[in-house]
């Protein structure tokens, strides 16, 4: 079949409003989606400095709809903050184990 004007195109570009989030977030967004090939366009905007939300327009090539692009994207987000959060914590257990142990002031 054939598309008919912006109508047909609607699961292909989408703005999505992420409510309670700033910059950090759009941004992070906005790179997780342009990593994605089957992503043509991706931005973000804080519509007002006073306003906690954010802006994600979604542009796919038509291989994916605009929803599944940002889903991927919010779900490497999350592999990301696992991976570091892991990280972390194996640091600092690591770090933890090389301590000497504490001198007891009690053993006197």
């Amino acid at each position: 079949g054939t598309r008919s004007g912006s109508r047909g195109m609607s699961v292909y570009e989408k703005t999505f409003t992420l409510k309670d989030e700033d910059h950090t977030m759009g941004n992070a967004v906005r790179y997780m989606l342009n990593k994605n090939p089957q992503v043509s366009l991706a931005g973000y905007s804080v519509p007002h400095p006073m306003e906690k939300s954010v802006n994600v327009r979604v542009q796919t090539t038509g291989e994916v709809t605009a929803t599944a692009a940002m889903r991927d994207a919010l779900l490497d987000i999350i592999s990301v903050c696992d991976h570091v959060h892991d990280t972390f914590d194996t640091a600092v257990a690591d770090f933890k184990a090389k301590q000497p142990a504490p001198m007891d002031a009690d053993s006197k």
